[in-house]
Parts: structure tokens; C-alpha cells; sequence
């Protein structure tokens, strides 16, 4: 019988990797390890609570429980996706892996109680939407916080002309700072833009090309 638990398990795992395998190729905190444990680990900790108490039942004065161990592993995997949150640049970054590491929690807790049709079809639900959705679709996409540094000749209108040049792209100044490079006549302004929701870093490049007045771009 315990050789059926095992497989649970071992399913469970499959499910995980594959959540993690996604994330992991882009780039994200948690990958194909993390996922892969937290499914395993909430498989065994299911099995436990359904089955691990067999020996103790009929005996007089005892009564269990069979969810108590599955509402802990639900509150023990909420640490854990907290942990994959941070503030970054003015961006909440991880909610997404965050999310993940919880819901393959369920998965793994579906498996280790036999439901593994059920497991298995959210696995795949959620690998193919995390598939399908990220980047794909611009209205989906959010906002991003990116550092940006400029280097530009000191002259009459430089600054203006930058806050143009970003203005006419869509991208909004949060904030910024400027120091003047007096040996080389130069401001070295250090800025924190947010941009456009379809708006790819790279394409930042071009800036040296509308403004005659830059000399270095450096992002962070």
C-alpha cells in the first residue's frame, strides 16, 4: 500500500517540475527544485493526514481529524510565497511565483489524497496559461519600473530636450538626480522611469539617436 503513496508522491513531483520548469525559464525566484519539493513535500504531508493515523483508529476516546495537517500546509506554504515577494524599483515583483509555489502546494495535496486526475489537470491548466498569457497579450501586460542613467553635454536645453524625447514615448519620470561631471563638461542624471505596459527596455537604445546631447546610456 505504502508503494501507492510513494507514486502519489512522485506524481505530485512531475506536476511541480513542470510549473517549475516554466518559471525557471523565465528567470524567476523559484524554479524547478523549489516547486518540485513544495509539491512533493505537500503530497507526503496529505498522505500523512489521510493515512498516517490508520493504527490509531477504533481505539475508545480517539477521533481524528483527516484535514487538520492539510489546513497547516496551506498556512506553511503562505510563509514560503511570501518570501518570494519583494519591492523592487517601485514594482511588487514574485506575485506570480509566488502564486505558484501556493497552488502547487494544492496540487501536490490533491495527489497524496488520490485525486489525481484532478492534480494533474490544474498542473497542466496552470503551465499552459502561464504559457499562453505571459507576454503574449499586451493589455495583460503591467507597467514596469526600470533605473536609467544618462550622460549628456552640458549645454542650454539638454534637460529639456530629454524630458521631451521621454515624454513623446510614454515613459513618466518618478524620480531623478543629477551630478555634473565638470572634467568632462558633462550631467550624469541617474532616473527612475516607468514604462509603457508594451514598451521593451531595449528599445531605450534609440534615445542616443533622438537627442544629440547624450553621450552615455547605461539601465540597471
Amino acid at each position: 500500500m505504502e508503494f501507492e503513496y510513494l507514486l502519489q508522491v512522485v506524481v505530485a513531483g512531475v506536476c511541480g517540475l513542470l510549473i517549475g520548469y516554466e518559471r525557471r525559464n523565465r528567470m524567476k525566484e523559484a524554479g524547478i527544485r523549489t516547486h518540485l519539493v513544495v509539491a512533493m513535500g505537500a503530497s507526503l504531508m496529505m498522505i500523512i493526514s489521510k493515512y498516517g493515523f490508520h493504527d490509531e483508529l477504533g481505539k475508545s476516546g480517539i477521533a481524528l481529524d483527516p484535514s487538520r495537517i492539510a489546513a497547516q500546509v496551506v498556512s506553511g506554504v503562505g510563509f514560503l510565497g511570501a518570501g518570494m515577494i519583494f519591492m523592487q524599483r517601485h514594482t511588487i515583483k514574485g506575485l506570480t511565483t509566488a502564486a505558484g509555489i501556493w497552488a502547487t502546494a494544492g496540487i501536490g495535496m490533491a495527489i497524496g489524497s488520490g485525486l489525481y486526475v484532478l492534480g494533474i489537470g490544474v498542473a497542466i491548466l496552470i503551465f499552459v496559461a502561464q504559457l499562453v498569457l505571459h507576454g503574449r497579450f499586451s493589455w495583460l501586460a503591467s507597467p514596469k519600473t526600470e533605473q536609467l542613467t544618462i550622460r549628456m553635454s552640458d549645454e542650454t536645453g539638454a534637460l529639456e530636450n530629454i524630458q521631451k524625447i521621454l515624454k513623446d514615448k510614454g515613459i513618466m519620470i518618478i524620480n531623478f538626480h543629477s551630478e555634473r561631471i565638470k572634467e568632462e563638461a558633462e550631467i550624469a542624471i541617474h532616473f527612475t522611469i516607468k514604462l509603457p505596459a508594451a514598451f521593451e527596455i531595449n528599445q531605450l537604445l534609440s534615445l542616443s539617436q533622438d537627442s544629440p546631447f547624450i553621450t552615455v546610456i547605461e539601465f540597471q
